[in-house]
């Protein structure tokens, strides 16, 4: 009994001190038409975008979110249906 709390203590606490990747970008992005609006993602310290797909999606007000793309490398990258190519990651 005294190894299994033991054993679920040292779980616990090993479990709990992994920490997750956060991906931080501005809430929102203003551009002209005709220009390029680039919306830099930034991953959090010590994490490769290289381990991780990336999603994007679009939400207007009053409607449910659009998925757009998802990146994991130049070559395994997807574009969602009937988004325009110049939404690109």
């Amino acid at each position: 009994m005294a190894w299994t709390l033991l054993v679920l203590m040292l779980v616990s606490q090993w479990t709990g001190s992994l920490s997750q990747p956060v991906l931080t970008q501005p809430s929102s992005l203003s551009a002209s038409p005709g220009t390029t609006a680039r919306l830099t993602c930034t991953l959090s310290s010590g994490f490769s975008v290289g381990s991780y797909y990336v999603y994007w999606y679009q939400q207007k007000p009053g409607s449910p979110p659009r998925y757009l793309l998802y990146y994991y490398s130049d070559s395994d990258k997807h574009q969602g249906p009937g988004v325009p190519s110049r939404f690109s990651g």
